[in-house]
């Protein structure tokens, strides 16, 4: 595990496969959808409700709404969606997601861009790692969407309509309005692709979900400088929990030894040696 000694680990999705989630806290439930994972964050029962966090890979939104009634009910509906960014793994059933429920959408105000038409992704850089998943990357989807006045700014203070006790921080480096939700209480956090616990650039540790910490996806990050100092924010924020936008989710000793390193080693643990991003 990338120099760590520690054996403790917390790993409520062991064997946890496309299409199944787990209860990681009581109001925090991680569903995994091919290779990706979206959160319920809400207690099933409870007047409040619930917030659905990222959409998920095109064509998910049945299994997405699917696990939704089976965790809250016949008539599940949340207050709202909040995406942590806007690449095509993160907001692929959204358009039929929103049909469904009729819900507002958050996102970072730089994110908007990409929900609006008005900006397209940069392409994927396949030359960043000899993974098979790397070099099928440029022929992921790049291109906006457009949802109109259904996607609002989250609001500056920090704030995240809906979840309360919660608030969003700005991880930008993966994309430039990407976000993570922590709630200080407990020390919980969702991190999106800050970082993930599985490296993602290649199939076969995608496919067996092999644990280990990463920095986010290679070939979808222009801006390694701010990736960097967005796991240095989080580091300093001393979570117990992190659910990442791919692989398991981890706690504990596990989690704490496991991102100091990174945070510490960034540079060697999850900047390529060449791509063409690299000076941005």
């Amino acid at each position: 595990m990338n120099g760590s000694t520690s054996t403790e680990r917390y790993i409520p999705m062991t064997t946890v496969k496309s299409g199944q989630g787990k209860e990681v806290a009581p109001d925090i439930y991680s569903f995994t959808i091919q290779f990706v994972n979206v959160c319920f964050v809400g207690t099933p029962g409870q007047e409040e409700g619930w917030v659905l966090i990222d959409a998920g890979t095109p064509k998910s939104a049945p299994k997405i709404i699917e696990e939704a009634k089976e965790r809250f009910g016949e008539h599940a509906k949340p207050r709202a969606i909040v995406l942590t960014h806007a690449h095509f793994d993160h907001i692929g059933a959204i358009m039929e997601l929103i049909e469904e429920w009729d819900v507002p959408i958050y996102a970072h105000t730089l994110e908007l861009p990409y929900l609006t038409g008005e900006k397209n992704y940069p392409i994927p850089d396949s030359s960043v790692d000899a993974g098979l998943i790397a070099k099928l990357s440029p022929m992921f989807p790049t291109e906006a969407i457009d949802l109109g006045s259904r996607i609002q700014a989250l609001p500056d203070d920090g704030s995240i309509p809906f979840m309360k006790g919660w608030r969003w921080i700005h991880t930008p480096g993966h994309t430039e309005g990407h976000i993570s939700l922590f709630r200080d209480i407990d020390r919980a956090l969702i991190v999106g692709d800050a970082f993930v616990t599985v490296k993602q650039e290649s199939l076969y540790s995608v496919l067996t979900q092999q644990l280990d910490i990463h920095g986010p996806p290679k070939y979808l990050t222009p801006d390694w400088v701010s990736s960097w100092e967005s796991v240095k924010l989080l580091e300093k924020l001393k979570p117990l929990l992190a659910i990442t936008g791919h692989g398991h989710p981890v706690s504990g000793e596990w989690l704490a030894n496991n991102l100091a390193i990174l945070a510490r080693d960034f540079d060697k643990m999850a900047i390529p040696k060449h791509g063409k991003y690299l000076n941005n």
